[in-house]
């Protein structure tokens, strides 16, 4: 039933059914046999991984951006291209739940809050400030998302074990990056979010909704911490970004 409110945006509908659901899919794909997913938003990782051998693809799901998934040539795991955006992303990965996929690791690049942080450091995702509009159709209105909390402890675990340097905490989500205002920086930095991001409430928020396992490590990129705007050549580090993309795909398989 949805819950009427003075601002669209909280306006929380508790209906497990909507007009569209995932499951609509399986009238065209049947349910996948893999059911475990990297979403990687490092398209020349990706690449690699193909020139290599290391993976194939295995599946496009149609559409007007149609996603391509990919399967690696040596585990049962699935990989696809994130898309930027928390409708886009999230809302690929909700539909990707309708034919199985029930268990998603995450890696991208984010801003870093905290001038600190050097570029490429590892950052664990706890949670997210949803500061952002697509979450809130899917979980009752709150400031922060957390995430499961098996789930991280079992990715830092891993982590640990390995010897591999790493933070974790909370993300501040926005929908607009060009909007990342001085003001609304120190604030999000006050409630302890270390990273800035476009996708982690909405794909929290897909993964309480339908019961799947989601875990994501980003990586500490450019720095808007300061007054002037730092890059940090953030995109070129490729062999972190490839790197981290095959850490994820031994991760998905053990969360």
């Amino acid at each position: 039933m949805l819950k009427r409110e003075k601002y669209p945006v909280i306006e929380f509908d508790d209906c497990r059914e909507a007009v569209i659901n995932p499951s609509l899919l399986q009238s065209e794909y049947g349910v996948l046999p893999y059911n475990k997913l990297v979403i990687s938003f490092f398209g020349e990782a990706i690449r690699i991984l193909l020139d290599e051998g290391k993976i194939s693809e295995y599946i496009t799901v149609s559409g007007e951006n149609p996603v391509v998934i990919y399967k690696f040539a040596d585990a049962d795991v699935l990989i696809t291209h994130g898309m930027v955006g928390c409708p886009a992303c999230a809302g690929n990965l909700d539909c990707l739940t309708g034919i199985g996929i029930d268990t998603v690791m995450f890696c991208g690049g984010g801003g870093s809050l905290d001038g600190k942080m050097e570029v490429g450091q590892l950052f664990v995702v706890d949670g997210a400030i949803r500061d952002e509009g697509f979450s809130y159709h899917y979980i009752e209105p709150s400031r922060i998302i957390y995430s499961n909390a098996d789930v991280a402890s079992k990715v830092c675990k891993h982590l640990d074990e390995n010897r591999i340097s790493y933070i974790r905490g909370i993300t501040w989500t926005t929908d607009a990056m060009c909007r990342e205002t001085r003001d609304r920086i120190a604030a999000r930095r006050e409630e302890g979010a270390k990273i800035v991001e476009m996708e982690q409430a909405g794909c929290l928020a897909v993964a309480q909704f339908r019961g799947i396992k989601y875990g994501a490590i980003i990586y500490a990129g450019d720095d808007v911490s300061g007054a002037e705007w730092d890059q940090r050549a953030w995109m070129s580090r490729k062999g972190l970004r490839y790197s981290l993309t095959e850490l994820c795909k031994e991760l998905v398989q053990i969360i």
